[in-house]
């Protein structure tokens, strides 16, 4: 018996499973490191579900009503890039050195990673 499966969707869901793990060099990024591991102990997902589409939309809402500080980029948690991100998100003023160096190191690994996609961030 052959079953078509071309049609099967896939239901969104908010669960635990990852699809990937990602270990977060927290040696190299010290500040955006304690502060995903603060914002996952305060109860936001350690999951990032790639979507890219509407990081802009997310960074928007995480960020608004946040005021701008010399001196200090707003890193947020879970990222724009997520699902799980926007309205709600952790923010925590920290270097931009860090903040950015994060950013591009996060991006530069999960750019082959598809929209959708769950990658759990660990730390060792």
């Amino acid at each position: 018996m052959n079953l078509d499966v071309s049609l099967k969707s896939v239901p969104v869901h908010q669960s635990t499973e990852s699809d990937y793990t990602l270990v977060f060099p927290g040696d190299r990024y010290p500040e955006t490191a304690t502060h995903i591991q603060k914002a996952i102990e305060a109860g936001h997902s350690a999951i990032c579900t790639i979507d890219r589409s509407g990081a802009e939309e997310n960074r928007n809402e995480s960020l608004k009503g946040i005021a701008t500080k010399k001196g200090y980029d707003r890193d947020e948690w879970p990222m724009a890039m997520c699902a799980e991100g926007g309205a709600g998100a952790d923010i925590e003023y920290i270097s931009p050195k860090d903040n950015r160096g994060a950013g591009s190191w996060v991006g530069h690994q999960l750019e082959n990673y598809v929209e959708g996609a769950r990658v759990e961030f660990i730390f060792e």
